[in-house]
């Protein structure tokens, strides 16, 4: 069964970094560089465009420092970027990339879970070509990969086309946990909010909440992940004393009962992440 990213079962893929790419890198015609700090991405995308008879892999950085040097080093022809990396940003990339004296400037696909159309004008206006909004399927970014190769380099400052921007997460996960309850008022209202974000973003944060997803979210509120999990289980609870029985009914079934127990914090995270990427597919 496909997952998000457009392939099989990342477990199926588990064996990837015993792999020797450098006997596979060098095939094809675009060499790509993949910048994103979620690892097991990473490989799943250099497994799939090193499938691809005119792609080669030539690098992976999981920062945007490390990207820097990467792109300098290796000039490659194209630059998956994700937006959101620790250290320096896609969007800082960019930036600095202009003061690099590079040979050939590279074309850059972006990769983001943000889809405000003043985000997207933003990065489009600083060289960025075309953007895939996650969660994607993979044949759509080899796609875009060669629709950047074979159109006219973009100049900073043009404004080029692109597709209509789609409907904005940040809002739909706002309205949806708003909706079932939970009052904006308390800390667990925000944590869970950026929660659900990133692993709408990134699935496999959910195979490792503890270690993994709190300490995202508590880094980005200045907090401890300890605090965080305690402040989103206090707002699934005030969801569930108080909030709106019938969305959560329609939301989690039958488990919506004293006598079944609320959800743990990683299984309503994950349900309500789920409904929202289905939602953003079906339209």
């Amino acid at each position: 069964m496909a997952n998000l990213y457009g392939v099989r079962d990342v477990g199926e893929l588990s064996d990837l970094r015993s792999i020797d790419w450098g006997g596979i890198m060098g095939q094809g015609t675009t060499r790509v560089l993949i910048v994103d700090d979620n690892h097991d991405l990473c490989d799943v995308l250099m497994r799939f465009l090193n499938s691809q008879s005119d792609m080669s892999v030539v690098g992976v950085a999981y920062d945007g420092i490390e990207a820097l040097g990467k792109i300098s080093d290796l000039e490659p022809d194209v630059v998956v970027l994700d937006i959101i990396m620790p250290h320096l940003d896609g969007v800082g990339v960019l930036e600095r990339l202009s003061e690099q004296h590079l040979n050939q400037r590279p074309r850059f696909v972006i990769l983001t879970a943000l889809g405000q159309e003043r985000i997207i004008q933003q990065l489009t206006e600083m060289g960025a070509d075309y953007y895939v909004v996650k969660p994607f399927d993979m044949q759509t970014l080899v796609d875009r990969i060669r629709q950047v190769m074979s159109s006219p380099q973009i100049i900073k400052g043009k404004q080029i086309d692109y597709s209509p921007p789609p409907r904005d997460l940040h809002s739909e996960v706002t309205r949806l946990i708003h909706d079932m309850g939970i009052p904006a008022n308390i800390r667990g209202y925000t944590y869970l909010r950026e929660a659900i974000i990133l692993v709408i973003g990134e699935p496999t944060l959910l195979n490792s909440v503890t270690k993994e997803l709190y300490p995202r979210v508590a880094e980005t509120f200045d907090t401890t992940a300890a605090r965080v999990e305690r402040a989103i289980r206090h707002a699934i609870e005030i969801a569930w004393t108080r909030g709106n029985i019938e969305l959560l009914n329609g939301l989690f079934g039958y488990t919506v009962s004293s006598e079944k127990g609320k959800p743990t914090n990683s299984a309503f995270i994950a349900r309500i992440a789920d409904k929202i990427r289905l939602d953003i597919r079906a339209s």
